[in-house]
């Protein structure tokens, strides 16, 4: 058996992070390492204690969700939080940063990112990658089989579950499709 890359290794781990998201938009992962050591993980969701889009619903203003806090900010937060410095580190996320993320990463001292997605890579955030020598490099994770959508799969089957009872569909096929859905998803929590 061959043995996965330093770079595929990290990015993994970023995936398996994604799935803890709480955003009903995109599921996002972050992993900062240093010395081929994880130092830190975020995914993103909502501040600590309070409510989860996935319950109640994004709270968008200006076409953003307000309510959730970036995988990146998560991860840079919880080294600040411990006491973890990231001068020098790297972070593997599963998207391309937005500009207030790329920002963030620059000033917290991290050198290299690694991306698997890109995501409205914006040319600003590539200029200020660069003019800081932060190093960016995609990682493709073809040999992974993890599917990021699940949970956003499992919501839209529920919400078209839902909507066929409100709109009368008889209750045994109504029934019967819940437990054929159900089948095809472990749990999800």
């Amino acid at each position: 058996m061959e043995r996965i890359s330093w770079n595929q290794y990290f990015m993994s781990q970023s995936h398996l992070l994604a799935l803890r998201s709480t955003c009903e938009r995109l599921a996002v992962g972050a992993t900062i390492v240093r010395e081929k050591r994880v130092i830190a993980g975020g995914y993103n969701g909502s501040v600590s204690g309070s409510v989860h889009c996935i319950d109640d619903g994004c709270k968008i203003i200006d076409g953003h969700c307000v309510r959730t806090i970036h995988a990146e900010v998560n991860a840079i937060l919880q080294c600040a939080k411990f006491g973890v410095p990231t001068k020098g580190a790297e972070m593997y996320v599963t998207h391309f940063p937005c500009l207030n993320c790329c920002k963030t990463i620059i000033q917290s001292g991290i050198k290299k990112l690694f991306y698997a997605t890109d995501y409205k890579n914006h040319p600003y955030a590539l200029e200020l990658f660069e003019d800081a020598g932060v190093e960016i490099q995609q990682v493709e994770v073809n040999y992974l089989n993890i599917d990021t959508k699940t949970k956003d799969k499992y919501y839209f089957i529920s919400s078209l579950l839902h909507k066929l009872e409100e709109n009368g569909v008889e209750e045994q096929e109504v029934k019967r499709l819940k437990e054929e859905a159900s089948s095809l998803f472990t749990s999800l929590e």
